[in-house]
């Protein structure tokens, strides 16, 4: 390999490594045992010069991945799958923009996102089931507001490819004011569907909503945010993913429940529309 691209590709996994871990330059500079210059310069990409064998083995060491992928001679990062810390878990405070939620959309722009939701997708819900679903789960309505702000001002931004896939019945179940949504409105259901309808329609192909039949697939709820980690959700949790393998493996559980979508992407708003229509009729409500 030549001297320039194996000093790129170091580099490039260098700042991975540094996002991933949540220091300053300062702190990871410490951890692996150099002064801030000297990171600060493997990073500018000034000099193709590699830093010391010492300094490599202490970054593979201290962030559990293995000299080959460092240096760009292996995609596989881990030195073995007892040694590397590929779980954690990360709880979900109030205060969305403030969240580890908000900082991994941030990271994973331009790549894509792809999503399989709790429930009605966030950024496509009204204020009024906002306020219901924050009172039924004792949560803080105006952080549920904002997540949901932030999500459609992220989903606008030119450089955003968002895929979410979630049961068709889930919808026909919230139409007829089932399960959590008992005490939900009639109007205000009807409202929410098309809403959420004329956002499908205003954010394709942006963002694409995929509806698949929960009698024959089933998921729980995940986000994979591009190669980077996948986060499912546990309540006021995250099972934090950034393995290579499990978010390899999460993907293509993803793409699997596309494939058995029988309502795709640009069928998305029609058939909400419809489903308004058909479980409210009259239009009175």
């Amino acid at each position: 390999m030549d001297k320039r691209d194996l000093s790129t590709i170091f580099r490039e996994r260098l700042k991975l490594l540094l996002t991933r871990s949540d220091l300053n330059q300062s702190a990871f500079a410490t951890a692996v045992g150099i002064d801030r210059s000297a990171l600060s310069q493997l990073l500018s990409g000034a000099s193709t010069r590699l830093p010391r064998a010492e300094t490599l083995l202490n970054i593979a060491a201290e962030f559990k991945v293995s000299l080959d992928w460092l240096l760009g001679l292996s995609h596989d990062e881990g030195v073995t799958g007892e040694i590397r810390e590929s779980l954690e878990i990360e709880e979900a405070p109030d205060g969305f923009d403030r969240t580890l939620l908000a900082k991994w959309h941030a990271e994973a722009a331009g790549t894509k996102i792809r999503y399989v939701p709790a429930g009605i997708p966030d950024l496509l819900r009204t204020e009024a089931l906002i306020d219901y679903e924050a009172g039924i789960a004792n949560k803080n309505r105006e952080a549920q507001a904002g997540e949901t702000q932030y999500r459609i001002d992220y989903t606008r931004r030119p450089e955003t490819d968002m895929e979410v896939c979630m049961p068709r019945h889930t919808l026909e179940i919230f139409a007829r004011g089932l399960g959590v949504w008992d005490r939900f409105p009639e109007a205000e259901r009807r409202k929410q569907l098309l809403h959420m309808a004329a956002l499908l329609d205003d954010l394709y192909p942006t963002f694409r909503l995929f509806l698949y039949d929960g009698r024959m697939r089933y998921s729980i709820p995940y986000t994979i945010f591009g190669p980077y980690r996948a986060a499912i959700y546990v309540g006021d949790m995250y099972i934090v993913l950034s393995a290579t393998q499990p978010i390899r493996t999460l993907t293509s559980h993803f793409d699997n429940l596309i494939r058995a979508a029988d309502i795709n992407a640009h069928e998305a708003a029609s058939f909400t529309q419809k489903l308004a229509a058909m479980s409210f009729p009259s239009g009175s409500v």
